[in-house]
């Protein structure tokens, strides 16, 4: 019999909400981890329409035929129907809700979480925002084993990635991702089967990080061009970066759509003024 097989013989609950832990989830399904049971956020408002819209994971789990539960809360009743599918262990990636200490427990084999740092550095909502902003060289992914506290459980596995000196969170992330997934899928059979030794994070060196604001985004064109640099990528995804030009008297909001790192200037190419159309930076400061 197949490790694979073998492992899915333990049934399994897959936590997760936006694309990051769809794609994960993916990956998992097609190695043959299928989970019996794909629990995420609930539909929320999207686009000009406001259209009630099921999350990334979401709508991938009901293209593939996977039962799914998007519950507004963890209550009792909700964990109670959890519980009752008895499950074995749990995989939770970006799933955006704090899990009770009731549904910790629940599990014989735990809850393993897919952090996107090395821990216990950069625990919190946007480490690999975090790891660009500081201008890292280095980052990775943690398999922890969840606790109450958030990103403090033991660790299973870790893997180092050399940052790209042009990367903004939207490549790095898609690495980090799938250096998760295939880190999961090779530690799985021997952590279900026992082999794995926890290691304890030292909490003394953690650091944490927070959701960013939109106004985190805003940059100060007279700062240094490595300041702004990092600022860009590590805010590419979300809130994005911009900066305030005064045009016909008025205080004018301008978003940055693409900019670069040229001999230590940091060069703005692609920008959105407020009320118009994306142009070149050159065009809009002639």
């Amino acid at each position: 019999m197949s490790e694979i097989s073998m492992t899915n013989m333990k049934p399994f609950i897959f936590f997760g909400t936006p694309y990051v832990a769809r794609d994960t989830l993916a990956t998992l399904v097609a190695a043959g981890y299928v989970p019996v049971l794909v629990v995420t956020s609930p539909d929320r408002p999207r686009g000009r329409g406001m259209v009630l819209t099921p999350c990334e994971t979401k709508a991938w789990a009901l293209e593939h035929n996977l039962p799914v539960l998007s519950p507004e809360s963890l209550s009792e009743e909700v964990c109670a129907q959890i519980q009752a599918v008895g499950a074995s262990y749990a995989l939770v990636v970006a799933y955006g809700k704090i899990l009770p200490a009731s549904l910790i427990a629940m599990f014989p084999q735990g809850l393993l979480n897919v952090h996107y740092s090395l821990l216990p550095k950069y625990r919190g909502a946007s480490p690999v925002e975090a790891a660009l902003r500081n201008g890292d060289t280095v980052t990775g992914v943690a398999i922890q084993k969840m606790v109450q506290e958030l990103d403090a459980g033991d660790i299973l596995a870790m893997e180092e990635t050399t940052i790209l000196p042009d990367e903004t969170t939207k490549e790095l992330r898609v690495r980090l991702i799938e250096l998760g997934a295939q880190l999961l899928i090779r530690i799985l059979p021997a952590y279900l089967a026992g082999e794995i030794t926890p290691t304890p994070q030292d909490h003394a060196l953690a650091t944490r990080c927070r959701k960013i604001p939109k106004e985190e985004g805003a940059l100060d064109l007279s700062a240094s061009d490595e300041e702004n640099w990092r600022k860009y990528r590590a805010y590419f995804e979300g809130p994005g970066t911009y900066f305030f030009a005064e045009r016909d008297g008025k205080r004018v909001r301008v978003k940055i759509r693409k900019a670069s790192f040229i001999h230590g200037k940091f060069v703005i190419e692609r920008i959105v003024p407020e009320g118009k159309n994306e142009m070149a930076y050159t065009d809009f400061i002639h």
